[in-house]
């Protein structure tokens, strides 16, 4: 997905007030957090396909979270493995990745118009197009990281994804995931994060706040979790 304070993009999970969170003005950010449905997502995200980078990476906006996601996947789980990168957007997430040494990488979005501007990266191994608030056509046990940037927020993919990420990950595998953290409590994440700890699906490993789109002030979780 993109950043909504993203990187990609699944309507229909966050219902937190999207006002709670700093835009810097961006329209298109505006109305990534107001989205309804997939249909509406997959329009705005190929609306700003083009422009996406740019704008968020920018002074105003500052979004350093892929940089941090792909920092925390190489320290807790290193890049060797295959890795999803569930939400992909542009390809922010891939190049981090790259930069670190990963070679197999897989991404998935909503958006044709973001697997279009992934593709060009070089970085992906697989591209294809996937709705995050729905179950993958991919098997089980797939993937040794599955990290998830910027679709964890208002008015994209809801808290359930989890339990799809910890589908496809290996036993022992980790995921890696940004909760805008304005909506860790309110979005039901934390409750659901705790629910397949206490079902010993996973373990927690953190769920720090970081930088999230740094020169707005915007944090976020990083959620990390190691598949029972």
């Amino acid at each position: 997905m993109a950043d909504t304070s993203t990187p990609g993009s699944s309507a229909g999970g966050a219902s937190a007030d999207a006002r709670e969170t700093n835009t810097a003005g961006n329209p298109l950010l505006e109305r990534a957090y107001a989205l309804s449905d997939a249909d509406e997502a997959r329009v705005l995200y190929d609306e700003w396909a083009d422009t996406y980078d740019t704008e968020l990476t920018d002074e105003t906006q500052g979004y350093v979270g892929p940089a941090v996601a792909a920092e925390t996947v190489a320290r807790v789980a290193g890049v060797d493995g295959e890795i999803l990168d569930a939400g992909c957007g542009t390809g922010l997430v891939g190049v981090a990745l790259a930069d670190r040494g990963a070679a197999a990488i897989d991404g998935v979005d909503l958006s044709p118009g973001m697997l279009e501007k992934a593709k060009a990266t070089g970085v992906y191994r697989r591209l294809a197009p996937a709705d995050l608030s729905r179950p993958l056509p991919v098997a089980a046990d797939s993937y040794d990281v599955v990290v998830c940037v910027g679709t964890l927020t208002h008015g994209h993919v809801g808290p359930g994804a989890f339990g799809e990420f910890v589908r496809l990950a290996r036993p022992g595998g980790t995921i890696v995931a940004t909760v805008l953290d304005d909506i860790w409590d309110s979005g039901g994440y934390r409750a659901e994060v705790d629910r397949l700890a206490q079902m010993a699906m996973v373990e927690i490993v953190s769920t720090d706040v970081v930088d999230y789109r740094k020169a707005a002030d915007v944090s976020a979780r990083m959620v990390v979790l190691r598949v029972a």
